[in-house]
């Protein structure tokens, strides 16, 4: 970005839409191919926007998918706001590395390889390998209800750190990335970033977590983000400054990345109600950022329908799979991996030739020629 600071005004200037051209193009290509008009549902959508993501007609297969899990600790969770124990987040990583957590368990069944970015574990950072750990910008994230989250230098760095992964995503040849978060408190973070970008009170977009919590628990939570709010709301013009209130470094990461993959035209699909909060966000920095994202699934979390009809998206799964970690993303990609697919492969009907003249009857006079409609 400029020199001597994060300019987040550039992201307007340096994503653009996919190729509207390429998605009529794509349109017209499965119009050719016979089969009925909207027999294929949701998937001639994604066929088309994959087409205009990718510049290409014919689309491509989706041949080196990826799923990226931020990772974090939520000083806001010592508040009792999750089902799972403040600074917890790095038992549930430790289990993706494993391979026996439920999005470990899909990545590998789907052939996807699956990365952790620690950016905030509440946990030394020798307990994890260094790949995990190399983006690590502080231990655990501040108070959200009585204190910045970070500061603004480690704001900085932790948006940094998402752009760096999505450059090194898309350098590596990654076709489509899978976003999630692996954290404690982040829903808690997400619900604040939902309520300040869509000027709502707290109750509207508090929910039940990834592991559901009780009503004393939701009563918490819930004011929590009330008191969050009353944090965010006077820095909501500067979204650095918001993402450092409120979000913490994961979240901050999250948000960086998927500017930085519209950037460089890497089309994202995205989890639950924190990516979906992080989305929210992004599109406040850069308002073309939103078309080179789907919504993977609804988790059924109030916040992440409320984002999502923010940004005019439709989840292609309704599920309800809350647990996170990409987990619902993660299901969703054979279904775009099916319409990238169709949209390969698809064979075009050859046109149909030029009907014969008629002969004329003996006692007739010859026809005029008539001349085919263009």
């Amino acid at each position: 970005m400029s020199d001597g600071g994060l300019n987040l005004d550039d992201f307007g200037n340096l994503i653009e839409r996919p190729s509207a051209r390429l998605r009529r193009q794509a349109e017209e290509r499965r119009a050719r191919t016979g089969i009925a008009p909207k027999a294929l549902g949701r998937l001639d959508d994604v066929g088309s926007w994959l087409a205009a993501a990718q510049a290409r007609v014919p689309v491509r297969p989706v041949e080196r998918p990826r799923a990226v899990l931020f990772a974090g600790d939520h000083g806001v969770a010592s508040l009792g706001v999750s089902a799972r124990p403040a600074g917890g987040a790095s038992a549930l990583v430790r289990a993706v590395l494993d391979g026996t957590s439920p999005a470990a368990v899909l990545a590998r069944q789907a052939g996807v390889p699956l990365r952790v970015v620690d950016t905030s574990l509440d946990c030394p950072a020798e307990e994890l390998p260094d790949e995990v750990t190399r983006f690590r910008v502080r231990r655990g994230s501040g108070r959200l209800d009585v204190e910045d989250t970070l500061t603004a230098e480690e704001a900085e760095r932790a948006f940094r750190a998402g752009m760096a992964v999505a450059d090194e995503e898309a350098d590596s040849g990654s076709d489509l990335l899978v976003l999630g978060d692996v954290s404690v408190g982040g829903t808690t973070a997400a619900g604040v970033l939902i309520a300040a970008m869509c000027g709502t009170d707290a109750s509207v977009v508090t929910g039940r977590g990834g592991v559901r919590i009780d009503d004393l628990a939701w009563m918490r939570k819930c004011a929590a983000i009330r008191d969050g709010l009353r944090r965010a709301r006077p820095v909501l013009g500067d979204q650095l400054r918001l993402l450092a209130a409120v979000a913490g470094a994961d979240l901050t990461a999250m948000t960086g990345f998927l500017l930085q993959c519209a950037v460089r035209r890497t089309p994202v699909l995205l989890d639950g109600v924190v990516s979906a909060a992080c989305a929210l966000v992004a599109q406040r920095i850069a308002f073309r950022a939103p078309d080179w994202w789907q919504a993977g699934q609804a988790s059924g979390e109030p916040g992440q329908a409320k984002a999502l009809d923010r940004m005019a998206m439709q989840p292609l799964l309704d599920h309800g799979v809350t647990v996170g970690e990409g987990t619902g993303a993660l299901l969703a990609l054979p279904l775009v991996r099916a319409a990238a697919a169709l949209a390969a492969e698809l064979p075009e009907l050859p046109e149909a030739p030029e009907a014969a003249p008629e002969e004329a009857e003996p006692a007739a006079p010859p026809r005029p020629a008539i001349a085919d409609a263009t």
